[in-house]
């Protein structure tokens, strides 16, 4: 090989795009020659034509500074991840097994607790969970499910096998830059996608759309489905317009519903108008100020009120968090046994549980080797990679864990995956990345195709988040069907 892949190093991580012997993986050839026959100004102009066409289409996140918010144009990195059509259609299946379970397992929490009084979970792993709502106790939304749309952050280890680092159970966002960075790349690399069979991803608004509406409490012809979002100072506003208008769906704000009569209403210029679903962009503690956040400015007064009679539909439905816990996490094999009798597709990460006076001393033995993770933060906030820690550092967070062992869990540092990445002109290196697929659930299931991958754009590291200096590439799912596969 030759041009971008000259002296590129893998450094005995699995590479998405390359072999330890530094050739092409076969989901990869096609693409990997045509990198390899661009000039380093060839492969500038296309990534100056990436950037361009972001601001563009005006495609941003917010970054919360203590100088305050501050709008900058998505990170986007040119060279694609490829994955085998076959290892993902396994991945698909374990995501939806998994979705499942999970919402099997927050209905029983919510109403007969019989995963607890089995033994399976233990009681006080709910009680101290502070995404447990005693609200929504007694309820059980339209088809059992509380999560309808889910966000699973995936790695892959040195191994070459999926693993499950989290799953977002609440408000997850990200699906509007896989479906950017989509045609980004047909502007910016046409001539690939007439030689490699890429599967499409542009079918997730219409899937989304098709999911809200199964969730409507009317049986009309045409319920009226709203993303409600906290405004345009959130860091995910773009994603939520985004949506809607993909949707054809209104995008509103707190103050333009209205609650009567247990009913939820949009304020229009003809008057008022009867809202169906609501995929909901807001936490819960700000959703309803009669019942949480009483300074809330953001939510609706009497939209809990209006869910729990059943005339309106919340996706995702509130208290869906209490699986978000990473404590939780850990029982998900468990949970996925308990519920469908059957083993998990895709494994967890090894997680030590710090509640546990054995797996708490051997945390504290090895907060120099361990990744340290609060129970409910998101967003690579809280953490400890011990690897790249201070001892300074390492002493704060053993104090942490000590003082508030139920808070904290801790996961071996994984080699995670990397691909090639530009990191100057015509010189690609290796960079750390994760996927994270989208995951619907009303009255059917579907499994994005893909999903955002997310890279750290720093060497060595391997926090990939956008709000801590990552980026992202597309995702390319391929079939290799009768080729060999690697």
């Amino acid at each position: 090989m030759s041009g971008l892949w000259n002296d590129y190093e893998n450094n005995n991580f699995y590479d998405e795009l390359l072999t330890p012997s530094g050739n092409p993986r076969v989901a990869a050839r096609q693409l990997v020659s045509y990198l390899g026959g661009l000039s380093p100004d060839e492969i500038e102009a296309r990534k100056l034509a990436a950037e361009s066409t972001i601001r563009e289409m005006g495609v941003s996140f917010t970054v919360y500074t203590d100088e305050g918010n501050i709008d900058r144009a998505w990170p986007f990195d040119i060279v694609p991840r490829v994955i085998t059509r076959k290892q993902w259609d396994l991945t698909s299946a374990g995501l939806q097994q998994r979705l499942t379970a999970l919402n099997m397992f927050i209905d029983d929490l919510y109403n007969d607790q019989k995963i607890i009084k089995d033994g399976i979970v233990p009681e006080f792993v709910l009680k101290q969970s502070k995404n447990y709502l005693k609200e929504c106790e007694g309820i059980s939304p339209k088809f059992g499910v509380w999560a309808h749309i889910c966000g699973t952050d995936l790695v892959r280890d040195k191994d070459g096998q999926f693993y499950v680092l989290e799953d977002n159970l609440r408000v997850p966002s990200g699906v509007s830059y896989m479906l950017e960075n989509r045609s980004i790349m047909k502007r910016v690399l046409p001539e690939v996608f007439e030689k490699v069979e890429v599967a499409p991803v542009n079918d997730y608004p219409a899937r989304l759309l098709d999911t809200l509406i199964s969730l409507s409490p009317r049986n009309v012809r045409k319920p009226v489905v709203t993303v409600l979002t906290p405004g345009i100072f959130n860091s995910a506003y773009f994603e939520h317009a985004f949506l809607a208008q993909q949707m054809g769906a209104e995008l509103v704000e707190g103050q333009d519903l209205v609650v009567q009569d247990d009913c939820v209403y949009m304020k229009t210029i003809a008057g008022l108008e009867r809202v169906d679903v609501i995929y909901r962009r807001i936490d819960d503690a700000f959703l309803d100020p009669e019942v949480f956040n009483k300074d809330s400015v953001l939510g609706v007064p009497g939209l809990m009120r209006a869910w729990k009679a059943g005339n309106v539909a919340l996706a995702n439905a509130p208290g869906a968090g209490v699986a978000d816990d990473k404590v939780v996490y850990a029982y998900v094999p468990d949970i996925i046994k308990y519920y469908l009798d059957e083993d998990p597709l895709i494994p967890n990460v090894e997680t030590f549980l710090c509640y546990d006076d054995k797996q708490r001393q051997h945390v504290l033995e090895n907060l120099d080797k361990l990744v340290v993770k609060p129970a409910n933060e998101s967003g690579g906030y809280g953490m400890l990679i011990g690897p790249h820690s201070t001892k300074k550092e390492r002493e704060t967070f053993a104090g942490l864990i000590k003082a508030n062992p139920r808070n904290y869990i801790a996961q071996p540092t994984l080699s995670l995956s990397t691909a090639p990445t530009l990191v100057r002109t015509g010189v690609a290196e290796p960079r750390h990345l994760d996927l994270r697929p989208f995951i619907l659930q009303g009255r059917e299931s579907y499994v994005t195709t893909g999903g955002l991958t997310r890279v750290a754009m720093k060497k060595g590291s391997l926090v990939v988040n956008s709000s801590q200096g990552g980026g992202s590439k597309d995702t390319w799912i391929v079939d290799t069907s009768g080729k060999e596969t690697k």
